[in-house]
């Protein structure tokens, strides 16, 4: 398979042409063990014992999923993976099975044309945090106790709440103090909590030295496949308690339910009872409620012993004996970005390209600050701003109608269809922008996108009408479209269902599900909102696409591209819009249909052509 590399922002093949990537990432049940979907209760005492092996899928159903997926036009995957998979047991223990494996079914997607880069995957530290990546084992080293870390609310889980247990409420463990302390330590131990090691081996270092060590296992596999892109170096990274002016000042967060200061976080976690205000959120905003909630009444510690940061003395107690915090502004001065993320960047970079030297980077920062990605990056080699961009309106309250947004930059409700489209575009833009100025010129790969299928009351499962999925897709690759990016959409997962959906946490973006596949042997079958996201565009180009356009409510497709090199140009024209015929204007060169749904365009002049595809009536 041709290789890729990175030329200024633009993927370029072999023959010198520039190369659209959109794909989507494989799995969203890839973050937990292969008999742990995270409804089914559980006390995590047996997270040393767990097998990822089978995600994202058995091998024997790899053919039938790339195939599906090749046949919707995708050509690049972002293949989850999580620390734990690689390294539950302990540290330095790997799970060879899982490698086996997962070097099989990486193998195996080149057969169908598939580009692979690597996302170490996390959310909120790991699955006994609420979230999933890191092993259990990281915790311990910390010193948590894990089967106090849910009932001491130093973590909320779904394992042990559902049924009470909100929609994204898993975000909150952004609030909590297993999360942030691991996320401190991890990217800031060494300033912010000098003298703690492990066998001699400052934590912050033992940390990031197993997180490295275990992508590196992988590497080593992969290296020499060409369809290989590279590795992301962290999904989502956490900020912890880094940069905190003061513990006792406190921010709102999506979908927040109570008011909860990190100073509450470390006391709660300490084994102290808290009074804490009740909240709501309004049009993204906090308000307090008159009414308030006790949180760990028992007073559950969890730490096993002394905790870290008592010992460190940002709390101690008062003369009443009552825990207070001593050194609110503890976490001061420290910056995530410089002092945190990019130093952990350089490193993880430098370690993977040492097994892998041509690979690619794919970068990212906090959830929700993507903005803040402001360094320039040509030190670091062949690198893509993979930053995420969601509809945080649709993604936190699982609803859409296309006539309202949230732009959470502003704070402001942006209504209208027209204004909502705009508010898309405008967001892909800033991120583009940000590749091209302060980030020093790069590709911009949106790593992260989606939409819930289980939208507005599961109306599209009684109903079969996936119509407003189907336009909020569509809204979200015209924006792609118009700014020329690349993307993998999140996400594919073969074993989601209507009522569990992707089996982690009641998320449910899977354009997949086994409870839609009707008839086996149609391949769109088991798709949701197909024509949403399956949709014409410039595969390969010989030259510097300048512009693709797809109207969809017409079924025209125009791109135009400024030739200079002598290869054809592949243009994916799925069989979903068109059928068995098209009707297509060149301004020059002479074109045919070959495998794949693809229309190879040929001997066009040099300079600026076009090409338009219509439906033939």
């Amino acid at each position: 398979m041709d290789k890729l590399r990175v030329e200024g922002a633009h993927f370029v093949d072999s023959l010198g042409r520039e190369v659209l990537l959109r794909g989507v990432n494989l799995s969203g049940s890839s973050k937990m063990p292969i008999t742990e979907p995270t409804h089914l209760p559980a006390d995590f005492s047996n997270h040393r014992q767990v097998s990822f092996t089978g995600r994202p899928f058995p091998l024997e159903e790899a053919d039938e999923h790339y195939q599906r997926l090749r046949h919707w036009g995708f050509n690049v995957l972002r293949f989850i993976i999580t620390w734990e998979a690689i390294e539950h047991e302990a540290p330095g223990q790997y799970d060879t099975a899982y490698l086996d494996y997962l070097t099989e079914v990486i193998t195996l997607a080149e057969k169908y044309g598939f580009y692979v880069f690597i996302d170490p995957h996390q959310d909120v530290w790991s699955r006994m945090t609420g979230g999933d990546g890191a092993p259990g084992w990281t915790l311990e080293a910390a010193g948590f106790d894990i089967s106090k870390l849910d009932a001491s609310e130093a973590a909320i889980t779904m394992q042990r709440r559902y049924p009470d247990y909100p929609v994204m409420i898993w975000t909150n463990n952004y609030l909590r103090l297993a999360c942030n302390t691991l996320f401190t330590l991890f990217f800031a131990g060494n300033q912010l909590a000098p003298g703690v090691t492990i066998n001699g081996t400052p934590l912050q270092d033992f940390l990031q030295n197993s997180f490295i060590n275990a992508v590196a296992q992988v590497a080593q596999r992969i290296k020499d496949m060409p369809h290989v892109l590279g590795y992301g170096s962290m999904n989502e990274p956490g900020k912890g308690y880094i940069g905190l002016a003061s513990l006792n000042d406190a921010e709102a967060i999506f979908q927040q339910m109570i008011w909860i200061t990190p100073a509450d976080s470390i006391l709660l976690g300490a084994g102290f009872p808290r009074k804490v205000p009740r909240i709501e959120m309004r049009n993204f905003k906090p308000v307090m409620l008159d009414e308030s909630v006790i949180l760990n009444p028992d007073g559950i510690s969890a730490w096993k012993q002394e905790d870290l940061w008592h010992q460190l003395g940002v709390w101690d107690f008062n003369a009443n004996g009552q825990p207070e915090i001593k050194k609110p502004d503890y976490f001061a001065g420290v910056d995530f970005l410089t002092d945190g993320l990019m130093p952990f960047v350089k490193k993880f970079a430098q370690s993977i390209r040492r097994i892998h030297p041509d690979s690619i980077l794919f970068l990212e920062s906090t959830p929700t600050e993507a903005h803040r990605f402001t360094v320039d990056t040509r030190e670091l080699g062949s690198c893509v701003n993979a930053s995420h961009r969601y509809d945080e309106l649709m993604l936190f309250t699982k609803t859409f109608t296309g006539e309202a947004a949230l732009d959470v930059t502003t704070q402001q409700m942006i209504h209208g269809r027209p204004n909502v489209a705009q508010l898309y575009r405008d967001k892909f833009a800033e991120l583009n922008t940000l590749s091209q100025t302060v980030m020093g010129g790069i590709p911009t790969l949106i790593g992260e996108f989606g939409i819930m299928f289980d939208m507005n009351g599961r109306k599209a499962y009684q109903d079969g009408d996936f119509s407003m999925q189907e336009l909020a897709l569509s809204m979200h690759y015209d924006a792609l479209d118009s700014n020329l990016i690349h993307s993998t959409q999140w996400n594919y997962t073969p074993d989601n269902n209507n009522q569990w959906g992707d089996t982690w946490n009641l998320e449910d973006l899977s354009i997949f599900s086994r409870d839609q596949q009707n008839d086996p042997e149609d391949i769109h079958s088991g798709g949701r909102a197909v024509r949403g996201f399956c949709r014409p565009y410039v595969q390969r180009a010989a030259g510097k696409i300048r512009k693709i356009r797809f109207d969809w409510a017409h079924v025209s497709f125009e791109t135009e591209i400024e030739m200079s090199a002598s290869a054809p140009t592949l243009i994916y024209v799925p069989d979903i819009w068109y059928g068995d015929s098209c009707h297509i204007e060149v301004s020059s060169g002479t074109y045919s249909f070959g495998a794949a749904q693809q229309l190879v365009w040929e001997n066009a002049e040099q300079g600026l052509q076009t090409i338009r595809i219509t439906k033939a009536r």
